[in-house]
């Protein structure tokens, strides 16, 4: 799998050769560093481990800071990525260059948080009647059993917190792969808000 961490900056839109517009989402990149390496032999698979944003000793633990080799500064973001197909060493730097060949993507992050919503825009049920005389407009309707067992079976849709949770866009296609801007143009909607992190890696179920 190739992949890297990246910033979502927003939206735009670019024309093609036949002069369609199409509408993107801009992914930005800073450096990539390969903090560690894991291999199949010793921890039972390979996964190369990445980070970036560096962030001040002082602020963090021992624990954390056993991560980091020596010489590499402890990073704010870590993303392990399992079975990275280019031969790469601790230390190195990954740059947008990496996804150069690649011509479908899949892209994780977390979604926007919408706060605490009701089950007609939470779980798109149609609700009840909207006439004069109806007491059932957007109320989720009964939720147990009149008799036994007398209770609200687990998996129940009901009102409650909307969004932020980790999305996945699968078959999303590359427009463009600037590496001077160090940033990357998909077609489409990327999940996630603004300046949020995003896992971009080569589709699973295309090819790339």
């Amino acid at each position: 799998m190739i992949g890297l961490i990246g910033r979502k900056t927003g939206m735009t839109q670019v024309f093609d050769d036949t002069g369609k517009l199409i509408p993107v989402t801009v992914i930005e990149f800073t450096p990539n560093v390969v903090v560690g390496k894991k291999s199949a032999d010793k921890d039972g698979y390979s996964a190369v481990l990445v980070g970036l944003e560096d962030q001040k000793k002082q602020r963090l633990n021992k624990a954390y800071l056993g991560q980091f080799p020596e010489g590499i500064a402890p990073k704010r973001i870590l993303r392990e990525l399992r079975d990275f197909e280019k031969d790469v060493n601790v230390g190195d730097s990954l740059g947008v260059d990496v996804l150069g060949g690649l011509r479908f993507v899949d892209c994780t992050a977390i979604s926007k948080g919408k706060g605490f919503q009701g089950v007609m825009k939470r779980w798109n049920m149609h609700g009840g009647r909207a006439s004069h005389g109806s007491k059932f407009h957007r109320e989720p309707g009964s939720t147990g059993q009149r008799t036994y067992p007398h209770k609200t079976f687990k998996n129940m849709k009901l009102p409650g917190r909307m969004g932020r949770e980790q999305v996945t866009v699968q078959n999303l296609k590359v427009v463009r792969v600037d590496v001077e801007s160090s940033c990357i143009l998909i077609r489409g909607a990327v999940p996630g808000p603004r300046d949020c992190q995003v896992l971009v890696r080569g589709a699973v179920k295309k090819s790339s």
